[in-house]
């Protein structure tokens, strides 16, 4: 009797903490959605009364970056003395942990906005420093109505490749991405970014040369003539997160693609991207990817 007791109660117990948990929200368009990909896009339509017509309150932002185009409509961003509206033409850049407080213009019927939400490549850094900052968050406005059409063009390309059922959409979503933040390089003033110090290039660089290898912030900050506290700040400061986060992104980048596109067995993809636990490589896979690396591969791989 105290056996069969002992079973029903585990069994309530674990129906209580199943019923407790919440679904996964799927929709990036929703409060709830984790953003726990590399890549996701998609297009904004705000119109008043509707249902996405509510503030956008991320007070510790976000890991990764927005790129936001407006494109119909008027949308206001931040609150008192920070705030500024939006108008079609204007593009925004929230780098990592940049507060987000966005939504309608309250003297506008509509707000409608493209994105694009990412992870970036390690050689992007020069052009995720926009030279007009407000609160962290950049801004552009395209000169004319053509630029306009050719951006909201790219946005729409990134959209729709990504989520084309293809062994290599991501990828080249990224690559569409990447010629999106030239064309925002090039749109704007060029002398005017901030150039990022050669030191954070240098240790970017040894990072990616050195996937598999476990170099310490110190070890590296010996090697570009700084101090680790330094180089530390610097690298926050200028590529928008830590330096063990950002080789941790370009580790599970490398793994995507050679899970994609090589016959590797997952044990060695994890010892070529640093990993020599595959059970440790794959809890770190399933953490920032949502699945393992083996469903990633069966997924990514057509039949």
């Amino acid at each position: 009797m105290a056996q069969a007791d002992f079973f029903t109660q585990a069994l309530f117990s674990a129906m209580s903490s199943m019923q407790k948990e919440k679904p996964k929200q799927l929709n990036p368009l929703l409060p709830g959605y984790a953003f726990d990909v590399f890549l996701v896009s998609g297009m904004t339509p705000i119109e008043q009364g509707s249902a996405l017509d509510f503030i956008i309150d991320r007070p510790l932002g976000m890991k990764g970056f927005i790129v936001n185009l407006t494109i119909r409509g008027k949308g206001r961003i931040f609150q008192g003395d920070q705030a500024f509206t939006v108008e079609p033409g204007d593009l925004l850049l929230f780098p990592p942990a940049a507060v987000h407080h966005y939504g309608r213009a309250p003297d506008a019927r509509e707000w409608y906005h493209r994105w694009v939400y990412f992870r970036p490549r390690a050689y992007w850094a020069d052009w995720l420093k926009w030279p007009q900052v407000t609160e962290q968050v950049g801004r552009l406005q395209l000169a004319d109505s053509q630029l306009l059409a050719e951006f909201d063009a790219l946005f729409l390309d990134i959209e729709e490749t990504h989520k084309q059922l293809r062994p290599m959409s991501e990828q080249l979503a990224m690559n569409l991405l990447e010629r999106l933040l030239i064309r925002c390089y090039e749109a704007s003033s060029q002398n005017a970014y901030p150039a990022i110090d050669h030191r954070v290039h240098e240790a970017c660089q040894i990072l990616s040369e050195s996937l598999s290898a476990e170099i310490s912030v110190e070890a590296l900050a010996e090697q570009v003539f700084l101090s680790p506290s330094r180089l530390a700040h610097l690298f926050r400061e200028q590529v928008g997160v830590s330096i063990v986060r950002w080789r941790e992104d370009q580790r599970i980048m490398r793994a995507k693609l050679l899970l994609q596109t090589t016959p590797l067995s997952v044990s060695t993809i994890g010892q070529q991207v640093g990993y020599d636990d595959q059970l440790y490589f794959s809890r770190v896979f399933r953490k920032r990817v949502g699945v393992s690396p083996s469903e990633y591969r069966k997924c990514a791989t057509p039949l």
